[in-house]
């Protein structure tokens, strides 16, 4: 889906190309109950229910602006399986539903508890998990190594046309780490205490 289409503010916002390859890896099936966590704007979220005939996304924000723009966005698109959470992860995932699948889009520096707290509900859970700082992809690569946990990791960087004149310009757009890992048969979780 094209960002244009989406209802914008100063939120971030996972970009088109970026969240094409994350839903692509998140591997939904059609009954998937996902986590959004650090939603934003709610993209991740909308492009994900077009797949869920029958799941559940539970869009995860404590920014009250980006909770109003993903109840917009949710409206718009009619994507209905979507419900806006308000907090915190791992807090605010307290009284869910088990996940099936989790997109990490933000964690507030919650990183290792929130992936604990997902791999206690469910060992068999699906992690997809966007990072743009070196410092936050670094605490990630940590964590999979004291676990143990094998992880595809993609860079990606997109650059978009820019019209100069009559030519144009590529402009390069922030490089985004994705990182994925466990699912159905995926992983073989056991707590790092």
């Amino acid at each position: 889906m094209r960002d244009e289409l989406f209802v914008r503010g100063d939120v971030p916002m996972t970009k088109s190309e970026i969240r094409t390859v994350c839903v692509s890896k998140l591997e939904l099936e059609t009954d998937s109950i996902l986590y959004d966590i650090g939603a934003g704007t709610g993209s991740v979220s909308v492009e994900a229910s077009r797949y869920l005939t029958n799941g559940k996304v539970f869009a995860v924000e404590k920014k009250p602006e980006a909770q109003e723009l993903i109840k917009a966005n949710k409206k718009k698109f009619s994507a209905d399986c979507i419900t806006v959470i308000k907090g915190s992860a791992p807090e605010a995932l307290s009284g869910l539903e088990t996940a099936t699948h989790v997109f990490l889009g933000g964690t507030s520096g919650n990183l290792e508890e929130i992936l604990e707290l997902v791999l206690r509900k469910n060992p068999d859970v699906r992690v997809v998990a966007n990072f743009i700082a070196l410092e936050s992809l670094s605490d990630m690569l940590l964590w999979l190594k004291k676990r143990s946990i094998d992880a595809e990791i993609v860079q990606m960087q997109v650059s978009r046309a820019k019209a100069a004149g009559s030519y144009h310009m590529m402009l390069g757009q922030n490089p985004v780490y994705i990182i994925s890992f466990g699912g159905k048969g995926g992983i073989s979780y056991e707590s790092g205490e």
